[in-house]
């Protein structure tokens, strides 16, 4: 059914990086959400009216707002899709954040009345009537939601939607919901004892965390997350995979939405070669960047000298030194300063971005093990942040 619907209603629908076909699988999953609750809804809510029902009622207004988010939904692919504009120079793909921010606060509010609503229904029993009609209403719910949490996982692995995937969970939780409330239904109806409020908080707790687990996923992009390795991984065997280039640093990847990259890096190449040979291959590679994976790309061209000795065995040192300090660290843009005096090392030292000692203390401390190798050494020692979850391993000349 899924791919039926995939198929029929999505024109190129394989063309998934595609900022049109991205638009259509956001359409037909927030429109089939609309038409799915909306019917559940009603249904629900009369039956929980008619037979007196606290939980059926909660469940039926949980659908009532499961469609309401797939109206966001809707309006939020629409508009993610709008070109880039004066005001918006990177696009509008992050309201596809915006709106799956306002579905995840929708649900909590929901919860929050449901709660008040069951605990009154607690303090103030009302006996549930027990109806064949209410229990097929809720089988056949469950059967929907089931199948709705197949249909949105589906479409949003394929164009990797953080809105989607909400709603397949926002869908698996409801499943879980009325269930419950299915159960209680009989628990009742078997024991005479009303659970039925019971039930509803309990129904309520999950579409609390629903809305919580959802604004969780849904901030972190926000916020600015770690990019995935294997993404980063992919960018820099990609880089490297050039001739000429010997190694790459101090990468930077910005998300300005599902599938919309801005990213930096410094590629390192031999200080020997042909500047305008050198620039040729880091225009290629942007090109390529652009072109094959979708991601604006900058590089910075580092020539670093590769046939001195000296300068090697002092990398190699200095590098020994730094690893010796701690094994997280990495080292790139070495530089060596002769005076008559002294010799100056100049170098990046890159640590994590939760690396726990200070950048003053580190360098001190950097600083004091190269006094130990060689009196005359001095470090001026820059330190940078890693970015990105993998890290290129520093350049080895023997």
């Amino acid at each position: 059914m899924t791919n039926f619907i995939i198929r029929k209603f999505i024109k190129n629908y394989e063309d998934v990086n595609n900022s049109k076909v991205r638009e259509a699988y956001g359409t037909i999953s927030s429109i089939t959400g609309i038409i799915a609750n909306a019917l559940l809804s009603i249904s629900k809510i009369i039956a929980g009216i008619l037979f007196k029902s606290v939980s059926v009622l909660a469940d039926g207004v949980n659908n009532l707002s499961d469609g309401a988010s797939s109206v966001i939904t809707l309006i939020g692919f629409k508009i993610s899709n709008k070109p880039a504009d004066k005001e918006h120079p990177f696009g509008h793909a992050r309201m596809e954040y915006i709106t799956g921010l306002v579905l995840g606060i929708a649900v909590l509010l929901v919860g929050v009345e449901l709660v008040k609503t069951s605990f009154n229904k607690i303090i103030n029993p009302e006996k549930t009537v027990f109806s064949i009609e209410m229990v097929i209403v809720l089988i056949i719910s469950i059967l929907v939601k089931i199948w709705l949490v197949v249909f949105y996982n589906k479409l949003g692995g394929k164009i990797s939607s953080a809105t989607i995937n909400a709603a397949a969970a926002d869908s698996r939780n409801d499943v879980i919901v009325t269930s419950v409330v299915l159960l209680s239904l009989f628990v009742s109806r078997l024991t005479g004892y009303e659970v039925d409020g019971y039930v509803g908080v309990l129904a309520a707790l999950f579409i609390l965390y629903s809305g919580y687990d959802i604004l969780r996923d849904i901030l972190n992009p926000i916020i600015g997350e770690m990019p995935d390795s294997e993404f980063i991984k992919l960018i820099e065997n990609k880089i490297l995979s050039y001739e000429g280039i010997i190694n790459i640093h101090d990468l930077v990847v910005h998300n300005y939405g599902p599938n919309r990259y801005f990213a930096t890096v410094h590629a390192e190449v031999d200080a020997k070669e042909d500047i305008l040979k050198s620039h040729d291959v880091i225009d290629n590679v942007e090109r390529d960047f652009a072109k094959d994976l979708n991601i604006n790309l900058v590089i910075h061209l580092d020539p670093i000298i590769t046939d001195d000795k000296e300068i090697n065995e002092l990398r190699r040192i200095t590098e020994k030194i730094v690893r010796s300090v701690d094994e997280k660290l990495t080292m790139h843009d070495f530089r060596v300063v002769k005076g008559e005096t002294h010799t100056n090392l100049i170098f990046d030292v890159v640590v994590p971005v939760d690396y726990d000692m200070k950048s003053n203390e580190l360098v001190e401390l950097i600083e004091k093990e190269i006094k130990k190798e060689n009196e005359t050494y001095f470090a001026v020692v820059t330190v940078d942040k890693n970015y990105v979850s993998t890290y290129i391993n520093d350049l080895k000349i023997e």
